[in-house]
């Protein structure tokens, strides 16, 4: 399982014009989940993103989390975060976890991430859309977190 997390002063979802996300200072968590991933990787996942101290204090320093700041998330299904680009110059997204876990996996983690910092501060987009998704990069500040079989 991938995250690309990023820090944001803004950012939405939108499908067919309309939007169905949007927040102001938080996190954009895109969600990829690969084959081999399994269902308990999930509550780590949502645990350390809503948790992970990507805000700073008055110093600059990175001492504060979403939750800490009052901020909201809006996450996003993303399989492409399962593409595989070692050979030639076309993705190969044959990790990418089946559709149907797929989404389970990733209301999951949503549900998860609701749990950890309250209903009305989470956002998604909609499994399977074509979506746009909008950002403001707060820093830039990006972290990729990856739960694996291999443990990481």
């Amino acid at each position: 399982m991938k995250l690309c997390i990023q820090r944001v002063s803004s950012a939405f979802v939108r499908v067919k014009g309309e939007t169905v996300s949007e927040i102001g200072k938080g996190l954009l968590i895109l969600f990829g989940a690969e084959k081999g991933d399994q269902e308990e990787f999930i509550s780590f996942l949502a645990k350390k993103a809503c948790n992970l101290r990507v805000f700073e204090d008055e110093n600059g320093k990175m001492s504060f989390s979403v939750k800490d700041i009052d901020g909201s998330v809006i996450t996003v299904s993303q399989f492409t975060l399962a593409a595989d680009c070692r050979k030639g110059l076309r993705p190969d997204f044959g990790n990418a976890l089946e559709p149907e876990l797929a989404e389970k996996y990733y209301e999951k983690f949503a549900d998860l991430c609701r749990t950890e910092l309250g209903a009305d501060k989470v956002g998604t987009g909609i499994f399977r859309a074509e979506m746009e998704v909008g950002l403001v990069n707060d820093g830039p500040v990006t972290i990729i977190l990856e739960k694996s079989i291999q443990g990481r």
